[in-house]
């Protein structure tokens, strides 16, 4: 069990935003994002058919077409089948992420969990990604965010569809690893009680960062590393606020959000710290996680990434964040 021996490094590349996530962006400047991120060392990728009906794979594979493949690794996810059909993409229902992907690609998409429909995505994926081969495949937004309450009927499909399919195909030595990737821990919770089929590791999004942590620490990430399932955490920027954007889980940041982010910006002036360094290292600092992933639509993104991992953090930060109740008491925090 566990993913970290797969992972290049502790940096990866979410490409989510180069689905066009909440505004169109030339094709230009998502290939000089990818290829950014390739020249800063970044080797892991991690994608997802959703992401602007498979905008944001098409625009990945272009890129890494022309890279030796096994210099990287490469996630997509299953759970959604894209269709030749089109619709209005404003017009989709995304449950609590509703027009998130507007001025992505019009083609339907289904939600769907299936045996087959995984094999089909997966099949889909590899001929937009321009690839032969998949490292890691998550199973997608299989929580509440997405399906409302009927959540958990719709785990109960994946649970006998997609996590026995993607079992067999990493046992077969088809892809590496498997695992959810979601924006909610109870499904992970559920996964770790299973007595088979059992994941190697977890995308978890927005749920192990400076401004939303506490419920990951009850009981998720304590058993995740107590089983050796390791956790890739998305979104460490919580939708953009974290790193100068205005967005907070997919939406306009609340006032109480922007006034939290504010005084943690004004203790990271303190101390001489980047606010992007202090949510990087955060989220990296529990011993379950593996890697984090943030995303980007600008190459000077990246560059600032990789110089938020390396920037030094001094422990009397932590300590402010801890003090003024910033941060949970428990919440491991990096060595100085």
């Amino acid at each position: 069990m566990g993913i970290k021996s797969l992972l290049p490094g502790s940096l990866g590349f979410g490409t989510a935003p180069l689905g066009n996530m909440f505004r169109a962006i030339p094709d230009e400047e998502a290939a000089a994002t990818v290829e950014a991120a390739w020249n800063a060392g970044i080797r892991y990728f991690d994608t997802a058919p959703f992401y602007g009906a498979g905008l944001s794979e098409i625009r990945l594979g272009e890129v890494l077409a022309g890279r030796p493949r096994d210099e990287f690794v490469l996630s997509t996810k299953v759970g959604r089948v894209i269709l030749d059909e089109t619709e209005d993409p404003a017009a989709r229902e995304l449950g609590e992420k509703g027009g998130l992907f507007e001025h992505g690609r019009p083609n339907k998409m289904l939600d769907v969990y299936t045996a087959d429909a995984t094999l089909r995505s997966i099949e889909d994926s590899l001929t937009r990604l321009r690839t032969d081969r998949l490292d890691i495949v998550w199973v997608h937004d299989v929580a509440q965010d997405f399906h409302g309450d009927n959540w958990l009927a719709v785990y109960e499909t994946a649970r006998t569809g997609a996590f026995r399919v993607l079992q067999r195909l990493r046992d077969e030595g088809v892809i590496k690893a498997w695992g959810l990737g979601v924006n909610r821990v109870e499904p992970i919770e559920l996964t770790l009680d299973l007595d088979e089929p059992k994941p190697d590791g977890f995308l978890l999004a927005g749920r192990y960062t400076l401004l939303d942590h506490d419920r990951s620490l009850q009981r998720l990430l304590p058993a995740a590393a107590e089983q050796g399932v390791d956790m890739v955490v998305g979104g460490p920027y919580s939708s953009g606020i974290l790193a100068g954007g205005q967005h907070f889980e997919y939406q306009k940041a609340p006032a109480e959000i922007i006034a939290k982010v504010e005084r943690m910006k004004a203790l990271a002036a303190e101390h001489g710290v980047g606010i992007k360094a202090a949510a990087l290292q955060f989220a990296l600092a529990h011993p379950a996680t593996a890697a984090v992933v943030p995303g980007a639509t600008r190459p000077s993104r990246i560059a600032e990434d990789v110089a938020a991992l390396n920037e030094s953090v001094p422990a009397a930060f932590w300590t402010a964040l801890r003090d003024e109740k910033l941060i949970a008491a428990d919440a491991p925090t990096p060595a100085a």
